[in-house]
């Protein structure tokens, strides 16, 4: 977190005691627990004051302070028709900026008093419309606004990213969301995290309390071929027929169309052809509707090396299982599109993203927000390194590429190497572990009790921190959500009453 702009008031008595709690903060057995020592951190750092000085480089006070003021007046007077018309003109996550990353790493919990307001009071506006009390709207008219505002608010998406057995981390990702109700609709995941995407995409909302507790993560997935089958030429280091028999165990024979009606989520498992010609893909309900979700995912795990690449199964129209794509093999999404923001965004209107990040070969190289977003002087030797590194890499792949195209499997290795170099790696809203040497040799261990507990504990611990970034972006579109629900509920209830009422004239 950032404290230098209250350094200089703290004394050695605070220093201390901010110490002390910054170590009971990362033993926290809750978020509850956490966010209570997170809050005196901030009282005892001087944040707290910080939050009531609206003064800041990063977002644009005076239009915010205009706006709440705005809406507050047409709320409190019930100017309806104002009140909609200025909602209307404000409808984004980030207007004015207020949702500048580095506006949410001063304190611990909770940002700028000002935004803090803004978001409560467009959240009264909007429950104001939907209420009894604004009666010079009908119900078809509340209605018709709020699915205007849905679709311009957007929704936001979930990222899973690849990572082996590492990517247990994800569970606990999704157990601190789901514990806060703010975890997306749109799901996505490549290699291990299309597993996690799966998993909650073929069950029911009710069991996904149970998922999470582990039982189905527990298998020997990873099986490793003798010496004697490796000499043969045929697969990869890992036999395939272990993941397959697991994922067809848990996610069983449904398809992604099938999936989205028993889950309510819009899952995407990240694939890409073998051939790198061609460009990476994701499988959802909408580009491939009739593929098994389990085929999907054991392509996505297909890590170039450990498991050969795979061929698809659809079911068809008449239950009968037929290759997709017969002629094309897939291998592991993260190897080209671990992220495939861009692609979602287009399908679900997606305002912002949440990436939980845990491949191995990325989290060292990732940054925080601070060391991202910082344009001091100091930080200009590490930015140059940063980008002309990857500027000089790729030169060298794509020159390289050039000159061994007569030789396929060096050229393979070359196009996957650009593509994991030339990926965008971070979200709106990052979620990234935190890595020590003992961490890689999780890596291909099969799940167990004991490593699910750590790696699950290390992902909730991971993600209490960005609780309050992300309930900023979220309490907007959760209220027109909650809005429209209710107003759908009302107007069920008005059918049915009047169709009650004409049966009894009849």
């Amino acid at each position: 977190m950032l404290f230098k702009d209250f350094t200089s008031e703290i004394n050695p008595h605070q220093a201390y005691r901010i110490k002390k709690l910054k170590r009971q903060l990362e033993t926290a057995e809750s978020y509850e627990a956490w966010k209570s020592i997170a809050l005196k951190i901030d009282e005892e750092s001087g944040a707290q004051e910080w939050k009531l000085d609206n003064c800041s480089p990063y977002f644009d006070a005076e239009i915010i302070t205009h706006r709440l003021a705005m809406l507050r007046r047409y709320r409190q007077q019930k100017r309806t028709q104002d009140l909609m018309y200025i909602l209307r003109e404000g409808l984004s996550y980030d207007i004015a900026n207020i949702a500048h990353p580095l506006l949410f790493t001063v304190a611990y919990v909770g940002t700028k008093k000002i935004i803090e307001d803004y978001i409560e009071e467009v959240s009264q506006g909007l429950a104001f419309i939907a209420s009894e009390s604004c009666s010079c709207l009908s119900n078809a008219e509340k209605l018709a606004f709020f699915k205007h505002c849905q679709i311009a608010y957007g929704q936001p998406a979930m990222m899973f990213s690849g990572g082996a057995t590492l990517g247990l981390f994800h569970t606990g990702v999704c157990k601190a969301l789901m514990a806060q109700d703010l975890m997306p609709k749109v799901l996505s995941g490549s290699s291990a995290g299309a597993i996690m995407t799966a998993m909650l995409g073929v069950s029911k909302p009710a069991e996904f309390t149970e998922i999470l507790k582990g039982q189905n993560f527990y298998s020997e997935a990873f099986h490793f071929r003798k010496i004697s089958d490796l000499l043969k030429g045929n697969g990869g280091l890992a036999d395939v027929k272990y993941l397959k028999n697991f994922l067809i165990e848990n996610l069983g024979n449904l398809t992604f169309a099938e999936a989205k009606e028993r889950s309510g989520l819009d899952i995407n498992i990240a694939v890409a052809p073998y051939d790198a010609s061609q460009d990476a893909r994701i499988m959802n309900a909408y580009t491939s509707p009739d593929l098994l979700v389990w085929s999907a995912v054991l392509a996505s795990c297909a890590v170039p090396v450990l498991f050969p690449p795979v061929r698809l199964t659809s079911k068809r129209y008449d239950g009968e299982y037929t290759p997709y794509m017969a002629s094309t093999r897939w291998v592991d999404g993260s190897v080209r599109s671990d992220f495939p923001q861009e692609k979602m965004a287009r399908l679900y209107n997606i305002n912002y993203s949440i990436a939980s990040q845990v491949n191995p070969h990325i989290v060292p190289f990732m940054q925080d927000d601070i060391a991202r977003f910082r344009k001091d002087i100091i930080s200009w030797p590490e930015r140059i390194v940063r980008r002309q590194g990857k500027v000089i890499a790729k030169g060298v792949m794509d020159f390289a590429r050039e000159r061994v195209d007569k030789v396929p499997p060096v050229r393979r290795l070359l196009d996957h190497g650009y593509g994991v170099v030339d990926q965008r790696y971070y979200g709106d809203v990052n979620i990234v572990g935190k890595y020590s040497l003992r961490h890689y040799s999780y890596m291909l261990q099969n799940p167990r009790p004991y490593l699910f507990k750590t790696l699950q504990q290390e992902g909730e611990r991971a993600t209490w921190p960005k609780i309050s970034l992300i309930e900023t972006h979220a309490r907007v579109g959760k209220t027109i959500q909650h809005c429209l629900e209710l107003l759908n509920y009302q107007h069920a209830v008005t059918d049915a009453t009047k169709s009650t009422d004409l049966e009894k004239i009849q």
